[in-house]
């Protein structure tokens, strides 16, 4: 009755039925208007600059993205090593009412044993030898802010049980502390490691498991979104260049479509080691192809076959680690110039069965 009588006030004489019909039309009519309007203003409200592409599987990430970025909501990223995890997290982070305090980034893995929860929980004078002082930990300096664990997977039962803790109440002591201290700030996580597999293998808590999963993002591998790859490689090439001080122009047909047929055991960032590599080694304005792909090609036409994902990637692993004389650590170790974490590096080794080979005698 009210929209009637609303109608009927701005069109004297008219039939309120008639009126309100009108009314609704118009109604149905602006908000189809404003629909088109955003999705040609674009699909996201915020611009995540740092993640290139707009494939259908990365879009749906970032939709989620952008919801779970609202929230304080506890978050999973999961994915292959090299698709992008610590990005995710980032922009997670810098859309989130917590921007304007720190992101605390921790990885899991770099972190020595013995010193572990005095990186994350701190520890008061005289802990242990060399406590000379307090040390604030991780979560205390990501106090109403945002804390980032990469690789959970590789956290040691011990400290498991106190994150719980921090996870469910917000609180935990230093190591040697008596006193509590309360904490109030949003917690990511990210693995490359399937958890329940750890689960089974008694490595990973499954009560943590059920309060990391608050709401899981999964990654999509480059090999699925491999129509971005042209996007990725102008972006790489041009960061690549600028360091570099090299001009490039023009990417051979020929080179793309190796790209293209590459499986990217390491994603995203093999794809700029790649091309990295690939700008080293031009001499004009063209980007050459990388020997390695040329050499994964030549294998799969004398089989006749593709090799499979486990076995590329382990070619190319032993393949690094004999360009490295089989140092793994230090400036250059394999694992810097695959890109990878040490420890991340010798567990791939070992699920792979990659071993050095004895000194010949």
């Amino acid at each position: 009755m009210l929209l009637g009588r609303a109608c009927a006030a701005a069109h004297p004489g008219q039939d309120p039925q008639s009126s309100i019909f009108a009314a609704g039309e118009a109604l149905k009519n602006r908000l189809q208007a404003e629909n088109l309007s955003l999705q040609e203003e674009g699909k996201f409200a915020h611009n995540f600059e740092d993640i290139i592409g707009r494939s259908a599987a990365l879009t749906q990430v970032l939709r989620l993205v952008e919801q779970v970025a609202a929230t304080d909501a506890t978050v999973l990223i999961l994915g292959e090593t090299g698709t992008g995890k610590e990005l995710v997290a980032r922009a997670i982070h810098h859309v989130s009412s917590r921007r304007q305090r720190p992101l605390v980034k921790v990885n899991c893995a770099a972190l020595p044993a013995p010193l572990i929860e005095s990186e994350l929980f701190g520890h008061e004078r005289g802990a242990f030898t060399g406590a000379t002082a307090q040390k604030i930990g991780c979560f205390e300096l990501a106090h109403g802010g945002t804390i980032f664990l990469d690789e959970i997977g590789e956290l040691p039962l011990e400290s498991q049980v106190k994150l719980l803790r921090v996870l469910q109440d917000g609180e935990f002591e230093r190591v040697a502390g008596s006193r509590t201290v309360h904490v109030d700030m949003r917690v990511m996580a990210a693995t490359n490691r399937p958890l329940d597999l750890a689960i089974a293998a008694g490595t990973f808590r499954e009560d943590l498991n059920y309060r990391l999963h608050v709401f899981p993002l999964t990654l999509p591998p480059l090999r699925e979104r491999l129509e971005d790859l042209p996007e990725l490689v102008k972006h790489f090439v041009h960061k690549c260049a600028v360091k570099l001080g090299k001009r490039i122009e023009t990417i051979p047909q020929a080179v793309m479509d190796a790209w293209q047929a590459h499986p990217w055991p390491g994603n995203v960032r093999e794809l700029e080691h790649v091309i990295e590599r690939a700008v080293i080694l031009a001499h004009g304005a063209s980007l050459p192809l990388d020997d390695f792909l040329m050499t994964r090609r030549h294998t799969e036409t004398l089989t006749g076959a593709p090799l499979t994902l486990a076995a590329v990637e382990r070619q190319h692993i032993v393949r690094v680690l004999q360009a490295a004389d089989w140092t793994i650590e230090g400036p250059g170790g394999a694992a810097r110039r695959l890109g990878l974490h040490p420890s991340t590096l010798r567990s791939r080794m070992r699920q792979l069965g990659i071993t050095r080979p004895p000194p010949r005698g």
